[in-house]
């Protein structure tokens, strides 16, 4: 990105921008990440008073590497500062297989007493007892055992 020793994307910010982004800081609003993205982007405005700072000063007062600070930039420039400070939904994110209700119910499953023939619940058992109960279409034995070692 800085081959030739002159930055690409450049952050001008202007006053009510810089105002929001402030905000954003000072209370807190918003997740870390999102906060730490609204000082580089300060920190970087080349109309900061003062000039702007270099990456690797950025990087360091805000606790991250130099080439999140190039990131950032980047994406302030293509995409805007909206885009840059917020976090972005996961379009393609698979949705749970057990939401709250469900999770009680297994956990019930487990607390009670073990199908005949059986001293105690396998996961195996709780899966295939989730799926005949109708709790839940399939399910594999890894997320009845990360449901279960959650609640526990």
């Amino acid at each position: 990105m800085e081959k030739t020793g002159r930055k690409i994307y450049r952050v001008h910010l202007e006053e009510d921008e810089k105002q929001c982004l402030q905000d954003r800081i000072k209370r807190g609003k918003g997740s870390a990440q999102s906060r730490s993205r609204a000082q580089i982007l300060l920190l970087a405005d080349e109309h900061r008073p003062g000039g702007r700072y270099k990456d690797k000063a950025i990087a360091d007062i805000v606790g991250v590497g130099t080439a999140t600070v190039e990131r950032v930039r980047q994406q302030c420039v293509l995409e805007g500062i909206e885009a840059t400070v917020e976090r972005k939904f996961q379009e393609n994110r698979k949705p749970r297989t057990l939401d709250g209700e469900s999770e009680a119910k297994l956990v019930m499953l487990a607390c009670s007493k073990p199908p005949e023939g059986h001293a105690q619940w396998s996961l195996k058992l709780l899966s295939d007892k989730l799926v005949e109960l109708e709790i839940v279409d399939t399910i594999s034995t890894e997320t009845v055992r990360r449901a279960l070692k959650k609640t526990a």
